[in-house]
């Protein structure tokens, strides 16, 4: 039984980590031309073409893999309540599937970030891996680089979206154990 769940649960939480980067990618514009895009983008595809088809995509934001990544979650949480190691009643796998996806982001968030700080004192600048992490960060830190500017030559950006992260990842920590107690 426990090697079934790690196996459901690494692979579910891994594609479902390839539908949220996709997302992402589309918010943040990135260059779909990069390998690290064109794997991620060939990895959705087979689901998310049929889902197009009955969920259209609203002001730049592609609903069909919103609802694929919740979809992803809720599944995973199913497989597991048909294994008895989630015992919740149906109704409530749903909103546990859509805070899941939220934690996903936020967790993903913090490792893209600790990734783009690592490479930044390492590499040159000439990776494209490293160029699809800057498209995808900067969204978010360039607007804290206005508000706290570099000091001494240090970018505190990244740490403030990290204590924001941390923050906003207790918060949804506190309510997902509150309604997983609840469960």
């Amino acid at each position: 039984m426990n090697t079934a769940y790690y196996l459901i649960n690494t692979v579910f939480d891994l594609y479902l980590m390839v539908v949220l980067l996709r997302i992402w990618l589309q918010l943040a514009r990135a260059d779909f031309y990069n390998p690290f895009s064109q794997f991620v983008v060939k990895a959705t595809n087979p689901v998310l073409k049929p889902l197009r088809r009955f969920i259209p995509g609203f002001f730049g934001i592609d609903f069909a893999a919103v609802v694929l990544a919740v979809l992803v979650a809720t599944v995973k949480l199913m497989l597991f309540k048909a294994m008895n190691v989630l015992y919740a009643d149906w109704s409530t796998v749903l909103l546990v599937g859509l805070i899941t996806v939220l934690k996903k982001a936020g967790a993903m968030l913090f490792w893209i970030l600790i990734i783009r700080a690592l490479l930044s004192w390492v590499s040159q600048g000439r990776s494209q891996i490293e160029y699809v992490m800057f498209q995808l960060t900067e969204p978010l830190l360039a607007p804290l680089r206005r508000i706290i500017p570099p000091m001494g030559g240090l970018d505190l950006s990244m740490l403030v979206a990290f204590i924001a992260l941390q923050a906003l990842n207790w918060l949804m920590g506190d309510l997902f154990g509150q309604l997983w107690w609840q469960l």
